[in-house]
């Protein structure tokens, strides 16, 4: 257990069963003050403990919308925009945004946010307004442990082969490319694109398919260990649930699916594949109960998140900050 201060009074830093995400560190009474205070006067000690371990839960303060911008001002500094959309979200103040807004019974599989943009947040901010009344946990994964999971030969092959995707944009169906690019100027589009390595192809209708590829393995920027970070399992068609899956194939052939991934070269990942990458995220996942008040700083190049079915009126607060990129050696051009 390490110690932090507050105000002059100890905060404990303790871990959960097994080791398991994230460190929690705790205040035992309100006195301690707010969680941006404890943030303010152990910056360096709660950064190296995030890098170590992860994810860091601030548990015991008070909390809020002020309370969780001031904690990523004095961790992060600014907020970043939410840019490049992939799913709905409503913004709460400022760029802190509802967590996805999709329906309580859904599960959303664990992922690294932006992972298959040209440049994504180091640390992910998520703050409970309300606690649900079940279930509801952010789920969280070490993506360490994922990269040494997966078989050496399929390792091999995504960073020899790069992984794509692939993204349609259907009038009605998702989230529409005006409201993921933040505009209705086709040229500004393009612009956009072009910059971010995005190849794209208007289709009859106003209709966009953006295809990308990234690398599926990149170097912690502090430690410099090899990660698994990317979305190809997230966005494989074959990783939602059977009955939407089998929707949105029985309505689209799979190269105008809404969102889908491959190969980098454009072949299709074998399901067996998938499947096992799927399960090597899910045997390195661990949860906590969420309570009103907690705020869980993450990062997104140590850990993967996503989201339990719920039931009551479940509502946490996102901010994404420190934005990264890919290292001008290992880009991309498509």
């Amino acid at each position: 257990m390490r110690a932090l201060l507050a105000k002059g009074d100890v905060v404990r830093v303790t871990t959960l069963p097994d080791g398991a995400l994230p460190a929690v560190v705790e205040g035992a009474e309100a006195s301690v003050g707010a969680a941006h205070e404890l943030v303010a006067a152990n910056r360096a000690e709660l950064r190296e403990l995030l890098v170590e371990r992860g994810a860091l839960l601030l548990r015991g303060f008070p909390g809020g919308l002020d309370e969780l911008d001031l904690v990523v001002r004095e961790f992060s500094g600014e907020a970043l925009v939410y840019t490049e959309r992939s799913s709905p979200r409503s913004t709460l103040k400022g760029n802190i945004y509802t967590s996805t807004d999709y329906p309580n019974t859904e599960e959303i599989f664990l992922h690294n946010e932006h992972s298959y943009q040209a440049s994504w947040p180091h640390v992910l901010y998520f703050h409970c307004l309300t606690e649900p009344e079940s279930r509801g946990a952010t789920p969280l994964a070490d993506i360490r442990q994922i990269h040494s999971a997966i078989d050496a030969s399929v390792r091999e092959e995504f960073a020899r082969r790069q992984w794509m995707c692939v993204r349609n944009f259907h009038a009605n169906v998702g989230v529409s490319w005006q409201s993921t690019f933040g505009t209705e100027d086709r040229d500004e589009v393009e612009r956009y694109a072009a910059e971010k390595g995005i190849a794209t192809e208007w289709r009859p209708g106003n209709l966009l398919r953006t295809r990308t590829v990234r690398p599926a393995i990149h170097p912690h920027p502090v430690t410099g260990e090899q990660v698994w970070f990317n979305h190809a399992t997230f966005f494989n068609v074959t990783t939602l649930p059977a009955m939407y899956r089998d929707g949105l194939r029985d309505m689209f052939a799979d190269e105008d699916l809404p969102t889908h991934t491959y190969y980098g070269d454009g072949e299709p990942i074998p399901d067996d594949v998938m499947e096992h990458l799927r399960e090597c995220y899910r045997a390195a996942s661990t949860r906590f109960d969420w309570r009103r008040g907690d705020t869980l700083i993450v990062d997104n190049m140590r850990a993967a998140h996503g989201r339990e079915p719920y039931t009551g009126q479940r509502k946490i607060a996102v901010a994404m900050a420190e934005p990264s990129s890919v290292p001008s050696s290992e880009k991309v051009v498509t």
